[in-house]
């Protein structure tokens, strides 16, 4: 179960990444509460573009492969951590769109940390 979790969940990372990189303006005037954030920088936004493709690819590779599991804990610890500060962001009354950023950020980076790590029995599969 976890590796097919993994399969669907970078799909839509992958996607956020290559729209990042390709599109960034448009991905920036159309992600909820981005544009609450501050002027467009297309530097930084392709520089995290970048990281939520490397970190969609690795969990297609955990999909695809059980042995690379390590590859997906490191691309599910960037969406983990980008998920903690989306979290702290709502706790602390800061989030501009609370219900999305539980739904799309904090939620989905949950279950990649957990789709990343093995089974019992597939470390080495």
């Amino acid at each position: 179960m976890r590796r097919q979790l993994a399969a669907i969940l970078a799909i839509p990372t992958v996607l956020n990444g290559l729209a990042m990189l390709v599109a960034g303006p448009l991905w920036y005037q159309t992600v909820p509460g981005v544009p609450d954030t501050g002027p467009f920088n297309p530097h930084f936004v392709q520089d995290i573009g970048a990281a939520f493709l490397v970190a969609g690819l690795a969990l297609a590779a955990r999909a695809w492969r059980p042995r690379y599991w390590p590859a997906a804990v490191a691309g599910a610890g960037f969406l983990a951590a980008h998920g903690l500060i989306h979290l702290v962001l709502i706790v602390s009354g800061h989030a501009h769109n609370a219900a999305f950023d539980l739904l799309a950020v904090v939620l989905p980076s949950a279950l990649a940390l957990y789709s990343a790590f093995p089974n019992q029995g597939e470390r080495y599969a």
